[in-house]
């Protein structure tokens, strides 16, 4: 297996876990994120479907990495997650905790730029 798609395998493993907590424990994960809204149990439900999207999107991405099938389809699902991401905090940013744009900026860009580049080295 050639280095990318070990490297991707990585990456798609952490999502995978970032994923799983966000559906275990949204308001420990998103409170720096979201501020006290991350308490409200509406919130907890809208973040509990981005763990759900994180784990079954980055599931089947390293499934295909697993099974030697295309991955930059996968990839550039998950850059487009981690811009809508960035882009509704954008959005929101006049209710959100001080600092939490430019992190979720540094957070959801950098995955989205990490996609992009191992999409760029993977089935190359």
């Amino acid at each position: 297996m050639k280095l990318a798609r070990i490297t991707a395998g990585a990456v798609l493993a952490l999502r995978i876990s970032y994923g799983v907590a966000l559906i275990v424990a949204p308001r420990r994960l998103a409170l720096r994120w979201l501020g006290p809204a991350a308490d409200d149990v509406p919130v907890q439900v809208a973040l509990r479907a981005l763990g759900a999207r994180e784990t079954v999107l980055h599931t089947g991405a390293l499934a295909a990495a697993i099974n030697g099938r295309p991955l930059r389809p996968w990839l550039a699902a998950s850059a487009a997650g981690d811009l809508t991401d960035v882009i509704a905090t954008a959005i929101g940013r006049r209710r959100l905790p001080r600092g939490s744009t430019p992190a979720t900026l540094l957070v959801g860009g950098g995955a989205a730029v990490a996609s992009v580049t191992l999409a760029a080295a993977v089935d190359a």
